[in-house]
């Protein structure tokens, strides 16, 4: 009975007149697709917020899901470079590769920072093309949300009217949310952060935020002990605000630091879905804010 049950809520939570049926790689794309297509799309994203979109297993179900999308959202910028070449090889779907109007990658819409000076795996965890984690300033999300209603009108031409207008809301909504967030958070500009991974550099521009540490000695390499306890010793002489980290990430090396420092460890939902308030877009600005502004108290 209770598989029945499953069954038809999933059922119901895509539209059946869908236009198009969409695969995005994280939430925060599945999000805008909803804003911005309503029920003329039906999205899904490949990840939850509280998994590492670095790595994650292109499991048959959701090749299963590339087989049958129209429209493959992603962040790019190597992000998925672990399972999404694996995924778009397996689904054998002509509409989502690399080249087609099916195939649409966030990052190529918005300006990347920190291009690594020198590509080395010996570095940890780089990305050639820059950070990936666009999706944590709200300027990123409105240049995407452009390009997208684009490409959404070009995949489904008889309801182009529909996504400009779509579009049109979102942006005076999103506008309008922006101005909001942002005198909210002008007591952030210039407050020192630790961050766990390097995960924030276009939520730390958007805010002001000074990023002092990051407990990962390199990208996606766990800290020892011993790491730890050399950036507590540093923040003894320059200290810092809080210690932040993204909700998919293990709370440990934060809470290390903080119970040595005393600074506050703020867990960030980080994308949609990431904390209870984050359900939405507007939910994930309203909450991270909330919880910045309340460590920095």
């Amino acid at each position: 009975m209770r598989k029945i049950l499953l069954l038809c809520l999933s059922l119901l939570a895509w539209p059946a007149q869908a236009a198009l049926t969409v695969l995005a790689c994280e939430p925060e794309w599945a999000a805008l697709v909803g804003e911005l297509a309503g029920d003329r799309a039906a999205a899904a994203s490949a990840t939850t917020a509280f998994q590492d979109p670095h790595h994650i297993e292109a499991r048959p179900s959701l090749i299963a899901r590339a087989r049958r999308a129209d429209l493959l959202v992603c962040t790019g910028a190597e992000l998925e470079s672990g399972w999404l070449p694996l995924l778009l090889r397996e689904s054998a779907n002509p509409r989502i590769q690399p080249g087609r109007p099916g195939h649409f990658m966030a990052a190529d819409f918005v300006t990347l920072l920190d291009k690594p000076q020198r590509l080395s795996r010996a570095e940890g965890d780089v990305h050639a093309q820059g950070n990936p984690h666009i999706q944590t300033d709200p300027r990123n999300i409105a240049q995407v949300a452009g390009a997208l209603a684009q490409r959404l009108a070009q995949l489904d031409p008889a309801n182009a009217a529909f996504y400009e207008t779509r579009r049109a809301d979102f942006a005076r909504r999103w506008q309008t949310a922006m101005q909001g967030w942002e005198a909210r958070a002008a007591r952030l500009k210039g407050v020192r952060v630790v961050s766990q991974h390097s995960g924030f550099p276009y939520l730390y521009q958007w805010l002001g935020l000074v990023e002092v540490a990051v407990l990962e000695p390199k990208p996606g390499i766990e800290p020892s002990a011993g790491y730890l306890a050399e950036v507590a010793a540093r923040l003894k002489a320059k200290p810092a605000g809080m210690i932040v980290r993204a909700a998919y990430q293990s709370g440990r090396p934060s809470e290390w630091l903080a119970g040595r420092s005393g600074l506050p460890a703020v867990a960030l939902p980080y994308t949609v879905g990431g904390s209870d308030q984050a359900g939405d877009l507007f939910g994930l600005f309203d909450d991270t804010l909330g919880r910045l502004l309340e460590a920095a108290k």
